[in-house]
């Protein structure tokens, strides 16, 4: 009788197992692969360039003359060091995966872009120039707090071993105190002293062109 016996249980299943293991081979695989470049979408892509463009287009006080090269100096300083590199630090952050960085300098790139917008509403003919140039003001003392988060964020970071991260942790930080610098000097040095003051005076003063 036991000479009769047909294949084993291991041999009848062996090709269905076979199959089994291939398959999860194949999801481990595809699961595991990168997918960094998924991140940057045309929507990404898209986003970025309109805060470049709003960023070239806007922050040019109209209360001075835009032919000031002084001002427009400060300006690009300005755009420079609160869009442009930080922008260029949170698309080199998705590439590494540095979430953090991320989340921390968003807000501010975020409200910055946001404050371009709105000053090229606000001073245009449907308000006056008291309510567009505290515009700036009231964006400029929103965003110190929201730098403070991000430096906060920058400097509570565990180095990892890695060189390429050091160097990212060490340029988050230097970008996060730089912005802190130029952003208080702008809302204590230049937008309360000179920016209101010269502001109310034209207007007040009767040349509301």
């Amino acid at each position: 009788m036991s000479g009769e016996v047909g294949p084993t249980s291991n041999d009848i299943s062996f090709p269905k197992e076979q199959e089994y293991e291939a398959s999860n081979i194949n999801n481990k695989f595809h699961s595991s692969s990168p997918r960094k470049v998924g991140f940057l979408s045309f929507r990404h892509l898209n986003a970025v360039a309109l805060i470049i463009i709003l960023s070239a287009s806007g922050m040019e006080p109209t209360v001075f003359s835009p032919q000031n090269k002084l001002l427009r100096i400060y300006v690009l300083v300005g755009a420079i060091i609160g869009l442009f590199l930080p922008i260029a630090y949170i698309v080199h952050g998705i590439y590494e995966g540095d979430k953090k960085g991320i989340e921390a300098a968003t807000p501010h790139v975020f409200l910055l872009a946001s404050q371009v917008f709105m000053e090229g509403v606000a001073f245009s003919d449907m308000f006056s120039l008291p309510i567009g140039v505290f515009v700036p003001v009231c964006f400029n003392t929103r965003r110190v707090f929201t730098i403070v988060d991000w430096m906060r964020s920058e400097f509570s970071k565990v180095e990892e071993s890695s060189g390429g991260f050091r160097r990212r942790s060490h340029a988050g930080r230097g970008l996060a105190v730089a912005n802190m610098v130029f952003w208080c000097f702008n809302l204590f040095g230049f937008l309360l002293p000179v920016y209101l003051p010269k502001a109310f005076k034209r207007y007040y003063s009767g040349d509301k062109v």
